[in-house]
């Protein structure tokens, strides 16, 4: 049996060989590469024009506070969006290695920062500092599992991105009473979403299932993104 201590050290600093390192990583024909850097052009693009929009319409309209909370947000989106990118279409190797968790470290920084504009401007000040400080420790706990411990506890992994994103439900009822139906309806909808990425994500002998994973994300971020929008934007044209 192999010491934690030796594992550790395998895992972090003894690299396999040239071909053990393409063993880390899924393998997908040259259709599904190119396809998936299509999406991610097109992702980070998207992600670059609405934060920068967001974060000047929110500079003119908003207050501290609400700036403040579009800013980590926004610095989600990006930064996942950009992480995402680099480990999928950067070539097998120690950086991809490196880049794959920080892919997945940065997952639950965007679920962190999206909870965020609503639980510190609509949720009710004592509700919402508590579910941000529940989200933001799962969210801590995430990045540690992800980055100190690769390619282990991965169901533990999958199980946090879930629960993360759904404990909202707990302050559903409050948070129905505070959102408008456009708003709440887009919160869901992305949330079903992400979801339903997960599991084509898992099916990995479906083709393109990967570039699927990727579309459904991106669809789901532009739903939450929109939330955003008509709930924390004073005067939104969307929210009428």
């Amino acid at each position: 049996m192999t010491a934690p201590g030796q594992q550790w050290l395998r895992d972090h600093l003894q690299p396999p060989t040239a071909a053990g390192w393409a063993d880390l990583f899924p393998s997908y024909s040259r259709a599904e590469r190119i396809a998936d850097a299509v999406v991610h052009v097109l992702g980070i693009t998207a992600g670059i024009i609405a934060s920068a929009w967001l974060l000047a319409v929110a500079a003119f309209q908003a207050g501290g506070i609400e700036l403040a909370s579009l800013a980590v947000y926004s610095l989600g989106l990006v930064g996942m969006l950009t992480a995402s990118a680099l480990y999928n279409l950067w070539p097998p190797g120690r950086v991809k290695e490196i880049l794959q968790r920080c892919d997945h470290a940065m997952i639950y920084v965007m679920i962190g920062g999206s909870y965020t504009p609503f639980v510190v401007n609509v949720l009710d000040g004592g509700l919402g500092m508590v579910l941000a400080g529940i989200v933001w420790t799962g969210v801590t706990a995430g990045i540690v599992l992800k980055v100190g411990f690769p390619r282990r506890m991965e169901r533990l992994g999958l199980a946090l991105y879930l629960a993360l994103g759904w404990c909202i439900v707990v302050a559903i009822e409050p948070l129905a009473g505070a959102l408008t139906p456009l708003g709440l309806t887009l919160l869901v909808l992305g949330g079903v979403l992400y979801t339903v990425g997960t599991g084509l994500h898992l099916l990995e002998r479906l083709p393109f299932h990967n570039v699927g994973w990727h579309v459904m994300v991106l669809a789901a971020a532009g739903c939450h993104f929109a939330a955003v929008v008509v709930e924390v934007i004073p005067g939104s044209a969307v929210a009428g």
